[in-house]
């Protein structure tokens, strides 16, 4: 193994503000790509998709749990799939392991489930087994097919506007592999992360950042931020704009 040379806490630093230039770029490239992906057109979804939930049969509208988002990631766990029935798909399964709690999803207006074609018997038996607590449904018609994850995984992005539902996004194949963090999800929403500094269209919901987060059993509907840690965050704030006016 050739490794990279050896220098000088002097010379790592220049090496390292030189490669927080292009960090910083992709960054800020990130940040317009998710801003025109907020642009993109919704499709709408005609269809009555039905699906198996641990409470009963579910419309795709009832996936939402009332929150305007949803994002719906297609899961291969199902006979056929290598590891069945003790385990899902391998790269499914390190999906799941990698998604965030989803009370700060949840916070935003948005709802992250899994589907699959297991009954849900076992769906809820692998749940238990590997500690999971994502929604996770059963397809029982031509859904997959429909949003091009019959044969691969992939996300799919919804909105609910009243009692219709949209499609407005899909990412596949490596674009999966960053999925799992609240920030990874919110992103690919067509509401977004909903903070202040974002360009999105005129009327989207928007609030201060930061000030929303909360300890991940503290969310309440319509609450008022907490003082303190508004003033807390506020101060981080201060404290990054002055090192970036400095070059930091």
């Amino acid at each position: 193994m050739q490794t990279p040379p050896i220098v000088a806490p002097t010379e790592w630093e220049a090496a390292r503000e030189q490669l927080l230039v292009k960090e910083k770029a992709l960054t800020r490239a990130r940040d317009s790509l998710a801003a025109e992906r907020r642009r993109m057109p919704w499709m709408a979804v005609e269809k009555p998709y039905v699906f198996e939930t641990a409470t009963g049969p579910a419309s795709l509208l009832d996936l939402c749990e009332g929150r305007r988002q949803l994002i719906v990631y297609r899961a291969f766990y199902e006979p056929g799939v290598h590891g069945w029935p003790e385990h899902a798909c391998r790269g499914c399964s390190m999906v799941a392991d990698q998604v965030a709690h989803l009370s700060h999803l949840n916070a935003r207006d948005t709802t992250l489930c899994f589907v699959s074609r297991a009954p849900q018997a076992d769906i809820a038996r692998l749940k238990e087994r590997m500690g999971w607590k994502i929604p996770w449904h059963t397809v029982t018609d031509s859904f997959d097919k429909d949003f091009g994850v019959d044969e691969w995984h992939g996300h799919n992005v919804f909105i609910r506007d009243g009692e219709r539902i949209f499609r407005t996004y899909f990412i596949n194949n490596r674009g999966d592999e960053a999925m799992g963090t609240t920030w990874s999800y919110l992103d690919l929403s067509p509401l977004g992360r909903q903070e202040t500094w974002e360009d999105s269209p005129e009327g989207y919901p928007q609030t201060p950042p930061y000030k929303w987060w909360n300890w991940n059993d503290s969310y309440a509907p319509q609450a008022a931020p907490d003082p303190e840690w508004v003033q807390v965050s506020e101060a981080g704030e201060a404290a990054f704009r002055a090192a970036n006016a400095q070059g930091g």
